[in-house]
């Protein structure tokens, strides 16, 4: 990876922070104030759309934070990143995707407890 692709990439990762802090928050959702029991069926399908989304920018951030993390202690190991084009380990690139997606889960986990608990 090249330097530019690198910072490209932290650049990106910040971005998408700034977008899931304002997906994740459930003030920004349909049916805000609203009891689960009251609401009409597009409206809670528009609400648990928002946290699939929100789930879904978080997974994208935790594979950029992954990516520069490999490419970090690849530099701190005193090498750079693998040649480009050499191939990454499946089992790794498997590893850090469950791993994200349980992250994920986590946090929107939390996001709706948090939600829970506000009304």
């Amino acid at each position: 990876m090249r330097q530019d692709q690198y910072e490209r990439l932290q650049a990106l990762q910040e971005k998408l922070m700034d977008v899931f802090l304002s997906e994740a928050d459930p003030d920004g959702w349909p049916g805000v104030g609203i009891e689960p029991r009251a609401m009409d069926k597009a409206t809670r399908g528009d609400r648990v759309w928002c946290k699939k989304d929100a789930a879904g920018t978080a997974v994208l951030i935790m594979k950029a934070m992954s990516m520069t993390g490999m490419i970090q202690r690849g530099a701190a190991e005193g090498g750079m990143v693998p040649p480009e084009g050499a191939p990454e380990d499946e089992t790794e690139m498997e590893d850090a995707i469950q791993a994200a997606e349980r992250e994920a889960a986590k946090i929107l986990a939390t996001v709706q407890a948090r939600m829970k608990k506000a009304q």
